[in-house]
C-alpha cells in the first residue's frame, strides 16, 4: 500500500444526505482472513463522473459522518469513460492498515466533496472457523443442499435482476432529477434577465423624467441668456465710442512720440560729438604733459644763467597753468553735457512708461468684448 500523504476530503454529511446507489460494490465476502490483502470490487452507474480526490474506505457499522473512516485508498480515473470497462473498478487494501478486531466493517465511496457515493453490504475480520466447514456425510443431505443451493441461486438472480431495476429506475430518476435542475436553472437565468430588463426599464424611466427637469432648466437659462445679450450689446456699443476716444487719443501720443524720438535723436548727435571733443581735450592734455615732462627735462639740463633759466621756467609754468585751466573748462562743459543727457534719458523713459500704461488701458478696455485691439508700430530708440 503507497504510504498516506494527505487526509482525504471528507464532511460531517448526515447519513440521511448520502447517495448509496451510484456506487454498486460487488463480491463482497461475509467475512475476510486477518492477515492478508483485500481487493475490493466496486461499480460506477451510469450518470455518475468519478473525480481526482474521490476515495474508498473501511468504515465500522454505525458510523455517522465521513470523517469516521478507519482506513482508505484513492480511486483510480478511467481513461476512457464512455467504455463499458471502464464502469468497473477494484483498489487494494494492504493487510498492515486493516483493522485487527472482529467488528462488522463495510466499503464505503466518497467523492471530493465529502459525500458517500456507495456502501457494501457489513463484513468481519475474522479467521475461518469449524462452523464456516459444512460436512456432506448421506447422500440425501447432499440432493437437500443442491436444491437449496438452486432456490438460493434463484432467488439470489432475483434480487440481482431486481438490482438492476432498481438501478435502472434510479439512473432514470437521476437523469430526470437532471433535466428538472437544468431546467431550473435554465427558468433563474430568464427570471434574472426579466428582473434586469425591469431595473433598466426603471432607471431609464428616471433617467427620463431627470432630462425633461433639465430641459426646463436650460430653457430657464435660455432666457437669462438672452437677457445677458441685451445687456452685453449696449455695453459693447458704449465701449466702441470709448474705444474711438482712445484710438484718438493714442494718435495723438503717437505723434508726441514721434517728436521726441526726433528730439532724442538729435541729442544724441550732439552727445557724441561733445565725447569726441572731450576725447580731443584729453589728448591734449596728454601732450601737454609730455611737454611739460621734456620742458621739465630740458630745464634740467640748461646750463644757461639762473634769470633766463627762471624766465623759461616762469614761461613753462605759466603754460602749463593755462593748459590747466583749458582742460578744466572742457571738463565742466562735458560735465553739463553728460547732466543734459542723462535728464534727456530720463524724460524718455517716463515717455516709454506713459505709452506703455495707454497701451495697457486700451488692450484691457477691448478683451471683454472680444476685439482685437491694433496698437500702431512704435520704435524704440536705445539709449
Amino acid at each position: 500500500m503507497e504510504e498516506i500523504i494527505e487526509d482525504p476530503p471528507t464532511s460531517a454529511v448526515m447519513l440521511d444526505h448520502c447517495h448509496f446507489s451510484q456506487v454498486i460494490f460487488n463480491s463482497v465476502e461475509k467475512f475476510y482472513i486477518p492477515g492478508g490483502d483485500i481487493t475490493c470490487h466496486y461499480t460506477l452507474t451510469q450518470h455518475f463522473i468519478p473525480r481526482r480526490k474521490d476515495w474508498i474506505g473501511i468504515f465500522r457499522v454505525g458510523w455517522k459522518t465521513t470523517r469516521e473512516y478507519y482506513t482508505f485508498m484513492w480511486v483510480t480515473l478511467p481513461i476512457d469513460e464512455n467504455t463499458e470497462s471502464a464502469k468497473q473498478h477494484e483498489v487494494e487494501f494492504k493487510a498492515y492498515y486493516l483493522p485487527k478486531d472482529d467488528e462488522y466493517y463495510q466499503f464505503c465511496y466518497v467523492d471530493q466533496d465529502g459525500v458517500v457515493r456507495g456502501a457494501s453490504i457489513p463484513f468481519q475480520f475474522r479467521p475461518e472457523n469449524e462452523e464456516d466447514i459444512l460436512v456432506v456425510t448421506t447422500q440425501g443431505e447432499v440432493e437437500e443442499i443442491e436444491q437449496h443451493n438452486k432456490e438460493l441461486c434463484k432467488e439470489n438472480q432475483q434480487l440481482k435482476d431486481n438490482c438492476i431495476s432498481f438501478q435502472k429506475q434510479n439512473s432514470d430518476l437521476q437523469a430526470e432529477l437532471q433535466k428538472k435542475q437544468e431546467e431550473l436553472e435554465t427558468l433563474k437565468s430568464i427570471n434574472q434577465k426579466l428582473e434586469q430588463k425591469v431595473r433598466a426599464q426603471k432607471d431609464w424611466e428616471t433617467e427620463l423624467i431627470q432630462l425633461k427637469e433639465q430641459n426646463q432648466k436650460m430653457s430657464s437659462e435660455n432666457e437669462k441668456m438672452k437677457v445677458s445679450v441685451d445687456q452685453l450689446q449696449v455695453q459693447l456699443s458704449n465701449q466702441e465710442k470709448e474705444m474711438e476716444k482712445l484710438v484718438q487719443g493714442d494718435q495723438d501720443k503717437t505723434e508726441q512720440l514721434e517728436h521726441l524720438k526726433k528730439e532724442n535723436g538729435q541729442l544724441f548727435l550732439s552727445l557724441t560729438e561733445q565725447r569726441e571733443h572731450q576725447k580731443k581735450l584729453e589728448q591734449t592734455v596728454k601732450e601737454m604733459k609730455q611737454k611739460e615732462t621734456t620742458a621739465v627735462k630740458q630745464q634740467r639740463e640748461l646750463t644757461e644763467p639762473r634769470n633766463k633759466r627762471r624766465a623759461v621756467e616762469k614761461q613753462l609754468v605759466q603754460e602749463v597753468e593755462r593748459l590747466k585751466a583749458k582742460v578744466e573748462a572742457g571738463k565742466a562743459c562735458c560735465l553739463e553735457k553728460y547732466r543734459e543727457c542723462h535728464r534727456l534719458h530720463k524724460d524718455i523713459r517716463q515717455l516709454r512708461a506713459a505709452a506703455l500704461e495707454v497701451k495697457q488701458d486700451q488692450k484691457s478696455q477691448q478683451e471683454p468684448v472680444g476685439m482685437v485691439s491694433q496698437e500702431p508700430a512704435v520704435s524704440t530708440v536705445i539709449g
